[in-house]
């Protein structure tokens, strides 16, 4: 599991459903990246962090602190 991306969600106040709909994927991206069943290259990272509005700087920081 990827905590730090699911309190990132959460925080935006997003469903997961949500979150693939401002990334135009299929919300099982998004489930399968949260449960730690596929991975993100660095491009896919951004634009996560852009569709939840974080800088993705922040959210990487973030990320390495779990």
């Amino acid at each position: 599991m990827v905590p730090s991306l699911v309190a990132s969600r959460r925080e935006a106040g997003l469903t997961q459903r949500q979150l693939a709909e401002r990334l135009n994927k299929p919300h099982t991206f998004v489930a399968k990246v949260e449960v730690g069943e596929r991975r993100l290259d660095v491009v896919e990272f951004v634009a996560i962090a852009k569709a939840l509005k974080i800088e993705p700087e922040k959210m990487f920081a973030r990320f390495l602190s779990w």
